[in-house]
């Protein structure tokens, strides 16, 4: 998947069938359902799981939290603005 066809799914009412779990995170993220995103990252044991459950601590901004996922993560604690961070994290997953 790339970021045109993630984009354009966004529109349907469920993710693409078969996307990792940690892209579906993002995919509900992107669709304003923040405790279902949570949930599929709280029970994943990835670093990008990590990262993205960091990212969602900051959302709702519970920065210790935060600090604590990025820890486990293994990537330096992130400030900058959120969608910057959500940018990157999607990066990483569809490339490019």
């Amino acid at each position: 998947m790339d970021r045109r066809s993630f984009e354009e799914s966004l529109a349907r009412g469920e993710p693409p069938a078969g996307i990792m779990p940690e892209l579906e995170a993002l995919w509900w993220l992107a669709r304003g359902d923040w405790e279902r995103a949570h949930r599929i990252v709280q029970a994943l044991r990835s670093r990008m799981a990590a990262r993205i459950h960091a990212h969602l601590h900051r959302i709702e901004g519970d920065l210790w939290n935060a600090d604590y996922w990025y820890r486990t993560a293994g990537v330096p604690v992130r400030r900058d603005c959120l969608e910057a961070e959500r940018e990157d994290l999607l990066r990483a997953l569809l490339g490019g």
